[in-house]
């Protein structure tokens, strides 16, 4: 029995789609720290109080467009996370997401970066804030002992200032 047109589309465009981002990804080297966030995007605050209908709308949406890549609890595991460069976000690490503000993630699910599509046509504000609230439960609150102070970072001197 032959494969129906839309079917056989399907299994062609999906591994060149892949195959295009990774490509992309290698030729313009992208590193996870370097995704500049405007400061007014840092500071912005979330509206949106989290709440179980929230956290439930947002689990929808994180499961349908977020998950292949970042993972279901959100390790940055996804069963297309090692096909991505730079690899996605493990957003269950607590030091992470301690440093990122709220701002920062609703900027980044706006916004988007290659291999990440932007989704601030997709999805409505309160929707992108609902999706911080749940990104947020990714990562064990910090307790006093996570907040020590760790071995001191060397500076990059790749940046320029």
């Amino acid at each position: 029995m032959a494969l129906p047109v839309r079917s056989l589309l399907r299994m062609l465009v999906l591994p060149v789609f892949l195959l295009s981002v990774v490509v992309w990804g290698l030729a313009h080297g992208q590193e996870k720290d370097d995704w500049p966030v405007p400061e007014e995007a840092k500071k912005a605050k979330n509206p949106v109080p989290a709440s179980e209908a929230g956290l439930a709308a947002a689990r929808g949406l994180y499961a349908e467009n977020c998950a292949q890549c970042h993972g279901e609890t959100g390790k940055g595991d996804g069963p297309m996370a090692e096909m991505t460069s730079p690899k996605p976000a493990d957003f269950s690490d607590v030091h992470l997401m301690a440093d990122m503000t709220d701002g920062e993630i609703f900027y980044k699910i706006g916004e988007g970066r290659m291999p990440m599509p932007s989704f601030k046509k997709k999805f409505s504000d309160e929707q992108r804030w609902q999706l911080v609230n749940l990104i947020r439960t990714f990562a064990p609150k910090p307790t006093p002992d996570s907040k020590k102070p760790g071995p001191a970072k060397k500076p990059d001197s790749s940046h320029k200032r």
